[in-house]
């Protein structure tokens, strides 16, 4: 949209919207082996940005969307529920990167609303400040009032509602999904880390039974070296495939660079060129973990079961390509947003015999300002949510996984070594016999 004006907004008493806050992380990262957990900052702050040289950009549109990517904790909770929000989000209100979205929309329905009222006051007279009635400027014959019935906006209202509501529905279920499939992300990185940790060099039981069949013999005693290699490998490849898929899902524009620089910093040069030169820069991440987690010394069975997490990360990876590459049917959208401008465009000719006692009708102007706000941000807020990846806080998830991995993987051999023979002695007292 072109025109951005604050006019039009300024004519409303409407009440304001939270605009989503910014989550910004560290970009650095821990090395291959963690010793302890990673300590990130984040800055949580409510609207688009303060600085009043920050360009257009930054305010509205595209550029904001990256100050939406909220992740609360319990204060921003406690700030979420507090009595005083609505007033808070009132002294926002011209704030709202949403409501400067739609400023030009607004304005041209606002602009209609002017046309209607100053015509026919133009053409049928109007009264002055003093409440003395003038005859009209225009008094030539084809110089007729306009005006539209209500009925039929009456009609239609529900229709447009229902409309709209649908719309925001599908939008916010988007969001939702591609939020739920980070959400396994994480929870699955951190399965497969615990179980390639919990399990390394293991291959039988404690009472001696192995697996399979009895010519399995127990692993050779455990290298801490090695095992510090190894397993920091599979942590470390397991951030790689997640920082890919946020760059799969991310514009290149915003991140290629940090992704390139990332994955340099933390992988060897041939695993970095390896992935960066990809097609399919996921997929390449993806079988590199299959390769880290084939290289541990485990049983097969064990490493199926881990293996199992890969097939839920190609599924999230799926589902989020499928997101991002199928919006909701360009056909509904279409006929939504035309419905809806066309409604509104036309509304103010219905509106001026409503307003009819307040002074020359003025009152319908901020009147269809305000309904436009309204239903034109139940639409952007539909748009905004459509495409959820740009407003999800993927850095945020990637830093968390990457943190997670490298804290379990420290924990090798941690209660496996230590009084071994009292946990044995347990373990077989409460084997049923055989």
């Amino acid at each position: 949209m072109i025109l951005r004006w604050k006019v039009a907004v300024a004519m409303l008493a409407a009440i304001g919207m939270p605009a989503g806050s910014a989550f910004t992380t560290t970009k650095s990262m821990s090395p291959i082996i963690a010793t302890k957990p990673i300590t990130q900052s984040s800055a949580l702050r409510m609207g688009p940005p303060v600085d009043p040289s920050a360009p257009m950009t930054e305010v509205m549109g595209e550029g904001s969307r990256k100050y939406r990517r909220t992740v609360y904790t319990h204060d921003q909770w406690v700030t979420h529920r507090s009595p005083d929000r609505f007033f808070k989000n009132l002294g926002t209100l011209f704030n709202s990167g949403i409501y400067k979205q739609i400023g030009g929309e607004v304005a041209l329905t606002t602009s209609v609303a002017i046309f209607v009222c100053v015509w026919n006051l133009l053409v049928g007279g109007y009264q002055d400040l003093a409440g003395v009635m003038h005859d009209p400027i225009i008094s030539a014959k084809w110089a007729m009032l306009v005006g539209l019935p209500l009925t039929p906006f009456t009609v239609l209202t529900p229709s447009l509602g229902l409309l709209l509501v649908f719309r925001t529905n599908a939008s916010y279920k988007r969001w939702d999904e591609a939020r739920k499939f980070w959400g396994l992300n994480i929870n699955h990185t951190r399965d497969l880390n615990r179980m390639a940790t919990a399990w390394y060099a293991n291959q039988s039981d404690w009472d001696g039974t192995t697996f399979m069949e009895p010519s399995t013999e127990k692993l050779a005693p455990v290298d801490p070296a090695e095992r510090q290699y190894l397993l920091g490998q599979v942590s470390l490849m397991t951030w790689a495939f997640v920082r890919s898929m946020k760059r799969h899902l991310s514009p290149p524009a915003e991140d290629e660079d940090d992704f390139v620089a990332e994955i340099k910093s933390r992988l060897t040069p041939d695993q970095a060129g390896a992935i960066i030169s990809a097609t399919h820069r996921p997929n390449r991440a993806l079988y590199d973990l299959s390769v880290a987690i084939e290289k541990l010394p485990m049983h097969f069975v064990r490493k199926d079961s881990i293996n199992t997490n890969l097939s839920i990360f190609e599924d999230t990876l799926g589902g989020s390509e499928r997101l991002l590459s199928s919006p909701v049917p360009l056909f509904y959208s279409r006929h939504t947003a035309r419905f809806l401008s066309t409604w509104l465009i036309f509304l103010p000719f219905a509106l001026y015999e409503p307003f009819a006692n307040s002074w020359n009708h003025a009152v319908m102007i901020p009147a269809t300002a305000f309904i436009s706000v309204c239903l034109f941000g139940i639409e952007e807020l539909a748009t905004q949510l459509e495409e959820p990846f740009t407003i999800l806080p993927m850095q945020g998830f990637c830093d968390k996984i990457g943190a997670n991995c490298d804290e379990i993987v420290s924990w090798a051999g941690q209660g496996q070594e230590e009084d071994s023979d009292v946990v044995r002695a347990n373990l077989e007292a409460m084997m049923p016999s055989r």
